[in-house]
């Protein structure tokens, strides 16, 4: 098996279209999928409880008597915490604390409320609040993502949220993936990940589902008599998930509709090939439709980086999805310079951006979109998603021009605060009663000029 990433020199006449080529993907949903997304949703919210029970047996293999025997206890997420390897929980806490730590930074940054009073005395301010619930969405279908839960619930207990609902699906061995097709498995236990049990206990979640699917995001949207009915979803999933979190968005919030993962290199030259390589294989083996791209102002070091690529990708188990990755969206441009693989760069606005340079922070300036900046040939893009700190969910598909890696500040909202003394309203109320006026809106004008003193005769 060989991969192939495609090469291409942007001082050549057709770079431009082969590198649009190279980045194009779609994000259009299988209209099946959005129909039979819109028929769960319909049903979850008409019979709730009854509806997640069907789905769950159906899709999951996973056939309940009723909700409580889908309902992960604390004394499930101990346990469970409780019985994986010493190492695995030590890790666990380690990746826990430095992702707490940057979020109370975080929220100190630009999390707390604040206020002022201006020259009349009036004061005007920002009070700042949590959610008061909250969903996680946890993969459980293909692969378990601890991970993922601690991105997400650590910021949302920082935040101040009180309840953290969490939804994991955990299908039988053999089943089809949540929010597809199959025959319903008659059982009542499906596969649970104790890591990820593990991570809830120290994370902190608050109550837990193994529900998947889009009937867990209906659930969590809508509410049932079992599942309640939260604020906000946040969490990756399969298609059917991303299509249910679309749709219900407007009834909760949601983080982002997140597109395949992405890697971009800038690279120097300095960094030892072999590092990149895997560098690019990280995201690769996520899935077909996953992007690495290595940005480069020497030749050479691309063919090396090729060669380690040819060397290191058959001793990887996921060897085919690499492969397949790379032939497909993969790239090694070589660039006239390293300020133009910084220009170009800011036209992809990678998910994740590796500044893989003896002196990144010379470039760094130059870079104003990416999800998230990894600077230094130390600095692996794997550190991030497991324990560096800042959070791995992070915007895709070019939208770090315009989105945010998910914070604090996702599970918070912002009231303004308003309060006119009797001086400032003779100030604000003449200014409001103008343009109140200028606008045909008399008794928005009159409510102004009521607090004037002495107040004025109504206009015409």
């Amino acid at each position: 098996m060989q991969a192939q990433p495609v090469r291409l020199r942007t001082d050549s006449a057709d770079f431009e279209a082969a590198f649009r080529d190279r980045l194009h993907w779609s994000a259009d949903t299988d209209a099946a999928i959005e129909q039979r997304v819109a028929d769960i949703l319909a049903d979850v919210q008409a019979r709730g409880d009854a509806a997640v029970l069907d789905y769950t047996a159906r899709f999951d293999g996973l056939a309940a008597p009723d909700m409580a025997a889908l309902e992960l206890t604390q004394a499930d997420f101990k346990a469970a915490f409780d019985a994986i390897p010493a190492a695995q929980r030590d890790a666990l806490q380690a990746a826990a604390k430095r992702v707490r730590s940057y979020h109370e930074a975080q929220k100190k940054a630009s999390g707390e409320s604040w206020s002022y009073r201006d020259e009349d005395g009036t004061l005007l301010g920002q009070k700042v609040t949590p959610l008061d619930r909250v969903g996680i969405y946890v993969p459980g279908g293909k692969a378990a993502y601890p991970s993922s839960l601690l991105m997400n619930a650590i910021p949302a207990h920082v935040a101040g949220v009180q309840e953290i609902i969490m939804v994991v699906p955990t299908p039988v061995r053999g089943s089809v993936a949540t929010g597809g097709t199959g025959a319903q498995l008659a059982s009542s236990k499906g596969e649970r990940n104790e890591l990820v049990l593990a991570a809830a206990y120290v994370a902190g979640v608050t109550r837990a589902f193994t529900i998947g699917g889009a009937q867990a995001v209906a659930a969590l949207a809508y509410g049932t008599a079992t599942v309640p009915k939260v604020d906000k979803i946040t969490g990756p999933g399969n298609a059917y998930v991303a299509s249910a979190k679309k749709r219900v968005f407007g009834t909760v919030g949601i983080d982002m509709i997140a597109g395949p993962s992405e890697i971009l290199v800038l690279a120097d030259g300095s960094t030892p090939a072999d590092w990149v390589a895997m560098d690019l294989f990280s995201q690769a083996e996520h899935d077909e439709l996953a992007q690495s791209i290595l940005l480069c102002p020497d030749a050479a070091y691309l063919d090396a980086v090729q060669e380690a690529i040819d060397r290191l990708l058959p001793a990887m188990p996921r060897a085919e999805i690499i492969a397949k990755s790379l032939n497909g969206r993969g790239a090694l441009i070589h660039t006239r310079s390293m300020e133009e693989a910084c220009a170009i760069s800011n036209r992809i606005a990678p998910e994740h951006l590796e500044v893989s340079s003896t002196d990144p922070h010379r470039w760094e300036p130059l870079l104003r979109h990416a999800g998230a900046i990894f600077l230094g040939a130390y600095t692996s893009e794997s550190l991030g998603d497991y324990c560096a700190g800042p959070n791995h969910v992070l915007p895709t598909s070019g939208t770090a021009r315009f989105s945010s890696p998910l914070g604090v500040y996702d599970f918070q909202k912002r009231s303004s605060l308003i309060e006119v003394s009797a001086a400032g309203a003779q100030v604000l109320g003449t200014v409001a009663a103008e343009l109140a006026y200028g606008e045909g809106l008399q008794a928005h004008a009159r409510a102004a000029e009521l607090r004037l003193s002495p107040v004025p005769p109504a206009r015409g």
